[in-house]
């Protein structure tokens, strides 16, 4: 089963997918609403989208969080494939490091790290799962 990695941003909404074994993800690009994401989710087979929830270190819940836990039930009412939550402390922080390490430009930096962050948390989410 595919699973649909979302990292929700009040810009840019980064996707990742994973293969159908859901043993790898792979970064898919950003979206801006809803509708895309439901209509890639629909168009590629994915049987379940994990979304990233971002808290404090403290695991306290921050602004950004009740933002993404708003846009996670307005995703459950637009599909009918499940919706899970994932832990996303720091993806997008670690991805940061990694892309400035490398030499990204800044301005190449903003839609590679939404996207690379979705591919983070959804490889950490499939990680997380029990092998059959």
């Amino acid at each position: 089963m595919r699973v649909l990695g979302v990292d929700f941003g009040t810009k840019r909404i980064g996707l990742a997918i994973s293969d159908e074994t859901g043993t790898v993800a792979t970064p898919i690009g950003c979206v801006s609403n809803l509708v895309e994401i439901t209509g890639t989710a629909t168009a590629r087979g994915v049987g379940k989208i994990v979304v990233g929830v971002p808290r404090r270190l403290n695991g306290a819940v921050s602004e950004q969080t009740e933002r993404t836990l708003a846009f996670i039930a307005a995703l459950q009412q637009a599909t009918t494939i499940p919706v899970v939550r994932w832990d996303e402390r720091l993806t997008t922080a670690q991805v940061e490091r990694v892309l400035v390490a490398g030499g990204v430009r800044r301005s190449d930096r903003k839609e590679k790290r939404d996207q690379l962050a979705a591919t983070v948390l959804l490889q950490s989410y499939l990680d997380a799962q029990p092998v059959l």
